[in-house]
């Protein structure tokens, strides 16, 4: 909610043909059937359609002379012929059948992927970003997906009975050590990255490959987008800020860069709607980042993406420990992260990743209790963690695969309490190896391990993982995992009590999946058992347990209401855990047993204009009471959760500008939503942990000079 990214632009695009030439045809495969589904589009531009199920294809373009027309199907070779778009209708496009990776069995079990090359997955970027209610935000729409739990009283992705820490998030195989912006209590922080700074993610939410590690539960890795198609620059207006930014591509297309900027200003904001808390600092942001892209040859890529933040916010409310006080939480942060890495073919089958990043971030916090005699806390928190990484790829025969490799991070906490310092340093190492053996084209084994070593910890742990995959068809296939995960505790923790070891989970997985063109359904079942969780009493150890058990269901339809795009997700969580303070294993307040989301896509042609709406639901989440006996513990539980998202975009040109003006609504009821209570210490009164204000209404106006994405929406829906 405090951070608007100049990509917004992009969100809700409608499908307008502004062109003056009409391109149109038919494409069949080499037996002369119709082929529906296939992307004809006008290589470097957005100008294309998809065809319908007789295989006909129609759209204009403001592109003249000759160009490169380009169609493309899963399971068929990509076909290029070159047009003169003055005369360049009825068209024969065919195209032949090919043994291709979408045809070939992949591993899939625990894992999500959204991904603009390959057109069988499950979301893409657009997806992210058109999904109403998550703001653009790449969390929240992950949580529209089974697995996920709707947190939104805290920061993280929780996913399958883990906590939000248990989940890690990686931009081009780089850790990213602080993913969300610095959170208040009961307000969570927003995730920092736009989605289209992305052109693949990957969402786990268990079994995921042992290139990665020190997640217990899930990992969200995204893979950053290579070369722009063309120069750019955008510039947006909203209720709460401003935002601006260049992409360069040079004359050769082998190098561009971008930088970009955007400030945030929720005061005049709150000084209309008024949340629960008083503001008594900003909400402001100011945030900039800069990206470079290097094409080395033919089959090379060198990226360098950095980014820095620089926030303050905090709030003041009445206090429950000291009725007729109020209580204030300041906080100023500062954040930076720098991600460079290098592909390259070595030849032979071989293929070369390394990767470098460095990550700053630091937390300057004050809560006092205004009216009471007593000194102001003083919380200062730095952490800065500095990573290398390299792997080695070897293709064993059109589909095999062997990786193997190592990282290093050298990671530094620095935490004071009214300038009484607990801090720490930790080297941590780690090698992997993996190989993906293609028994058939139909059955595919993923067999690999990791090892791990921390300095701080100074313990050792070996990680073996498992996955198998059979294709029934060309659309469908069953998949199975097996994997021990380690992560270290959290840095609180570690600071207080050097002695502490990994934690553990070890996850089994089964799951059935069909994709084709039009829909997707999938199913899953797990079962996730955990050993050495944190203790905090007696003491710190790692006597802690707990499991998590379930089933998900997924489905998504584009084709069975004209113009509609929508899916269906739901989760049923079984979970327990005995950690941190619990006297006995419960299930834990970030849980609901039932969780389901219905996300909504309609375009009107008439009107230029897209409406979404996203509805979710989850079940009470246990909390504590103390004013109940030992044996209650945990045993109460609040009002389950009801929220709907709209939203609305209408697209049109100012001045050749391509300009969409945006008005979206985050619980546009206003229902009311409970995440729990906080208890006075004698237990006699409480308050509700709700959102800030009921509802969020965002309005905004986008602007884009020189990439048109309705192509993209032509794509997606």
């Amino acid at each position: 909610m405090f951070r608007i990214n100049l990509y917004l632009f992009f969100l809700f695009s409608p499908m307008v043909l502004l062109a003056q030439h009409k391109i149109s045809g038919k494409v069949t495969d080499n037996k002369k059937h119709p082929l529906p589904g296939v992307n004809v589009y006008i290589k470097g531009s957005y100008d294309g359609a998809t065809s319908k199920a007789d295989g006909s294809f129609a759209f204009t373009t403001a592109e003249v002379g000759e160009r490169i027309l380009t169609a493309s199907l899963s399971g068929y070779q990509p076909l290029e012929i070159k047009i003169n778009t003055a005369s360049a209708e009825q068209l024969t496009v065919i195209l032949k059948n090919a043994v291709s990776a979408l045809r070939v069995v992949t591993i899939s079990a625990g894992s999500f992927e959204a991904s603009d090359d390959k057109k069988g997955t499950v979301l893409k970027p657009l997806d992210i970003v058109t999904t109403a209610g998550a703001g653009a935000d790449i969390v929240n729409a992950i949580k529209t997906l089974p697995g996920a739990q709707q947190t939104n009283d805290r920061e993280g992705l929780f996913v399958r009975g883990g906590t939000g820490y248990e989940t890690q998030t990686l931009i081009d195989g780089m850790l990213v050590r602080n993913p969300f912006s610095s959170s208040l209590p009961d307000v969570p922080g927003r995730g920092r990255f736009s989605p289209f700074l992305f052109k693949g993610t990957t969402f786990s939410s268990g079994g995921y490959s042992a290139q990665y590690g020190q997640a217990l539960s899930s990992a969200l890795v995204l893979e950053s987008t290579d070369l722009p198609q063309r120069s750019s620059s955008s510039i947006g207006v909203s209720v709460i800020g401003a935002s601006a930014g260049v992409e360069n591509l040079s004359n050769d297309k082998k190098t561009s860069w971008g930088v970009e900027g955007d400030y945030t200003n929720l005061a005049p904001y709150f000084q209309v709607v008024k949340p629960k808390q008083t503001p008594n600092l900003g909400p402001e942001i100011i945030g900039t980042s800069l990206n470079f892209r290097r094409k080395t040859s033919s089959t090379g890529m060198l990226k360098f993406y950095g980014y820095g933040n620089w926030s303050k916010m905090g709030f003041s409310s009445p206090s429950i420990e000291y009725p007729g006080n109020t209580e204030s939480y300041q906080v100023r942060n500062g954040n930076l992260y720098t991600n460079m890495t290098y592909r390259e073919n070595l030849g032979d089958d071989w293929r070369l990743y390394v990767g470098a990043s460095f990550s700053a971030n630091r937390d300057n916090i004050t809560t006092d209790t205004l009216g009471k005699d007593q000194i102001p806390a003083d919380i200062r928190v730095r952490s800065s963690l500095a990573q290398s990484r390299v792997m080695l790829t070897r293709h064993l025969g059109p589909f095999s695969a062997l990786r193997f490799g190592g990282e290093y991070q050298y990671a530094v906490e620095q935490f004071s309490y009214n300038r009484r310092p607990f801090n720490y340093a930790d080297n941590y190492t780690a090698a992997f190896t993996e190989a993906d053996i293609y028994f058939t084209p139909s059955f595919v084994g993923r067999v690999g391990g990791r090892a791990e070593y921390s300095s701080v910890l100074a313990k050792m742990n070996l990680a073996p993982r498992v996955s198998l995959a059979y294709k029934v068809d060309n659309y469908s296939q069953f998949s199975v995992a097996y994997g021990d995960y380690y992560q270290k505790p959290e840095p609180q923790y570690i600071r207080f009590d050097h002695g502490l070891g990994y934690m553990k989970a070890t996850h089994y997985i089964a799951s059935y999946q069909r994709v084709a063109t039009d829909y997707t359904f999938r199913t899953e079942i797990f079962y996730k058992q955990y050993a050495d969780l944190v203790k905090t009493v007696p003491g710190y150890n790692n006597n802690g347990k707990g499991y998590a058990k379930g089933i998900e269901l997924f489905w998504r339809d584009r084709k069975t209401i004209k113009n509609v795009d929508y899916w269906i997700s739901y989760s049923y969580l079984d979970t327990k855990r005995d950690y941190l303070n619990y006297p006995k294993e419960v299930q834990p307040d970030f849980a609901a047993t039932h969780t389901a989301s219905l996300v909504y896509k309609h375009f009107i042609p008439k009107l230029s204009t897209n409406i979404g709406l996203t509805y979710t639901f989850a079940t009470g989440r246990p909390y504590y009471n103390p004013n109940l006996p030992a044996d209650k513990f945990m045993s109460d539980k609040t009002i389950d959760y009801h929220a709907v998202g709209v939203s609305a975009s209408y697209l049109t040109t100012i001045r050749k500008a391509f300009t969409i003006f945006v008005l979206s609504v985050s619980n546009a009821p206003g229902n009311k939503q409970v995440f729990g209570y906080r208890y006075s210490s004698d237990g006699l009164r409480r308050g509700e942990i709700t959102p800030s204000v009921p509802r969020f209404i965002f309005l905004g106006m986008f602007m884009n000079f020189g990439i048109d994405r309705r192509q993209d929406v032509i794509n997606n829906l």
